[in-house]
């Protein structure tokens, strides 16, 4: 069968593009190397296995490499990870890899995502013009807006009426979630800090919508929803792709290169369906497989036309590689306060979301309740890293001390750094295709980033009424990632980017790159989904030749 456009991965970008492509007509193709999840068998939170991680189904972590990570300096001893119970988190001299936190699967790292569904900051968009360092967006936060509001209103979108820094044209679509005990009192710290907080904006439904049922609050989104409240990718934009009967999506079809022409167009796909290997031409390619995998595909389809990887004539493909900052303080709060329930992220704190906005440092970041997202929601990461002990006397403080935690997370900016980047690695997958290698960098700037957001988390606490905190975890000394960007970055010159505004290659006219790699800027804590989604939307139509 012949279609008029394939892409490659069905994450945010790719998701959102076949939706808005297939509806217009168009016969579009999704090649996604991971498999289909199924909610109602693959997700475990009606079972007792409900404690489990996210049931991965691929060996997702085999498919790149960390290497090259920085000797720790011991005047940051003050911003490392660690637990109470077990120590240093991360005892050598120099920093160590947790993971790029990702799945490959049909919908993406959305299928265990919190559901944070936040617009860029209009601020983070200009940082090279405006404060001298990264890259300025080649687009404008007015030129994202309506984009903005049609995936709010497609995926559901929770939210305030108050969004700081970010204005809007129409209200959120769902309104917010009331917050559980925990963030209220973790609310009361931010205020007597002189700290405002708002209802976080989530992608998740609180009332019925669209054949989905409003969120029952059980906190476990992390480990996939099984009721399908929670906005992700395969639920929402794929479900509705696949009704048009224009959209063709094919799991586990990994993607190896990408094979041109001498018109400086791109010709087809080689990719291997069920150990097959299979190419397939295409008038059209879009490419949505993250700020990792995206590099990788493209350095790895070096012709003699493209002597160092395809669309990069700039040498920009992998560069500019940013990542989760993050910095997270627990302790225990002398009322239990169910603290294992309701929504993970449900509130949040923008005051220090500006680049400006954090003493000595350029580049902002926000914070917010943390136990869901550092896995305190139950007796087994409880009786690891809270409640010491053994035999009856541990038995019986367990009982009584099961939702007592109290966790404050910050993720700031990140920027673009010569030692942070991706490239090709000597190491090959199974299909021979080279690894993709991350090279990570946490440079002096990010580091008074980092301390700010553990001396703010602190006082949070404290404030909150913590006595004691018990365990903190840190992106200086452990690189450990949910969210990447920058590695395909867009621009108006072709000399220093590898997309346009519409997120087009510069020099492949019918290559367009639709992940968070296209990010110039990473913004101050915010979630990208969002913004990808509207990349995606504002690309389509470019193709379609339409308006939102």
């Amino acid at each position: 069968m012949k279609y008029d456009v394939v892409i490659v991965g069905s994450g945010a970008g790719g998701g959102a593009s076949a939706w808005a492509l297939s509806r217009e007509g168009k016969k579009v193709l999704v090649l996604e190397a991971g498999p289909h999840y199924e909610a109602a068998t693959d997700y475990k939170l009606h079972t007792s296995h409900w404690e489990s991680p996210f049931p991965y189904k691929t060996q997702h972590h085999t498919n790149y490499s960390v290497t090259g990570l920085q000797t720790l300096d011991a005047r940051n001893s003050d911003i490392r990870s660690w637990n109470h119970i077990s120590g240093q988190l991360n005892p050598n001299a120099h920093r160590v890899s947790y993971g790029y936190h990702h799945v490959q699967g049909v919908g993406g790292s959305s299928l265990h995502f919190t559901g944070e569904a936040h617009r860029l900051n209009s601020r983070s968009m200009k940082l090279k013009s405006e404060y001298g360092v990264g890259a300025d967006w080649p687009l404008t936060y007015d030129d994202l807006e309506p984009y903005y509001v049609t995936a709010e209103n497609f995926v559901g979108v929770a939210g305030p009426r108050n969004t700081p820094f970010r204005p809007r044209s129409t209200h959120y679509p769902e309104t917010p979630h009331p917050l559980n005990y925990a963030s209220q009192t973790l609310q009361s710290g931010f205020t007597a800090l002189g700290m405002s907080t708002v209802p976080n904006s989530l992608a998740v439904l609180s009332s019925p919508r669209d054949g989905r049922g409003n969120c029952n609050h059980c906190g476990g989104c992390l480990r996939g929803c099984p009721i399908g409240d929670k906005g992700s990718i395969d639920i929402t934009y794929l479900r509705a792709a696949d009704a048009t009967n224009s959209c063709t999506i094919k799991a586990n079809c990994t993607v190896t290169r990408i094979e041109t022409d001498s018109q400086d167009r791109v010709k087809g796909v080689h990719f291997v369906e069920n150990g097959e290997h299979r190419y397939l031409e295409t008038p059209l390619l879009i490419i949505a497989a993250g700020a990792i995998q995206t590099p990788r595909l493209l350095l790895n389809s070096k012709d003699t036309s493209s002597p160092n990887g395809l669309c990069n004539e700039s040498g920009e493909v992998g560069k500019n590689f940013m990542e989760t900052l993050l910095w997270t303080s627990t302790g225990q709060h002398k009322e239990n306060l169910g603290s294992h329930r309701g929504l993970p992220v449900d509130m949040i704190c923008w005051d220090y979301n500006a680049p400006d906005a954090i003493p000595d440092a350029i580049g902002g970041c926000r914070f917010g309740p943390a136990q869901g997202e550092s896995d305190l929601v139950g007796p087994v990461n409880y009786a690891k890293r809270v409640i010491k002990g053994w035999g009856r006397s541990h038995k019986q403080n367990m009982r009584t001390q099961i939702g007592t935690v109290l966790s404050v997370a910050g993720i700031s900016e990140s920027l673009p750094h010569p030692q942070s980047f991706i490239r090709l690695s000597a190491k090959k997958d199974k299909f021979g295709v080279p690894l993709a290698e991350i090279h990570s960098y946490v440079d002096d700037m990010a580091v008074r980033r980092i301390r700010f957001m553990a001396n703010t988390a602190r006082a949070v606490l404290k404030a909150a009424g913590v006595e004691r905190i018990i365990e903190e975890f840190s992106s200086y000394d452990i690189f450990s990632s949910t969210h990447v960007f920058g590695t395909c970055r867009m621009g108006l010159n072709a000399n220093d980017s590898v997309v346009n505004e519409w997120c087009q290659s510069h020099r492949w006219k019918n290559l367009y790159i639709i992940d968070a790699s296209v990010f110039p800027s990473s913004g101050g804590g915010e979630s990208p989904g969002l913004t990808i989604q509207a990349l995606a939307l504002r690309a389509a139509a470019h193709i379609n030749g339409t308006k939102p």
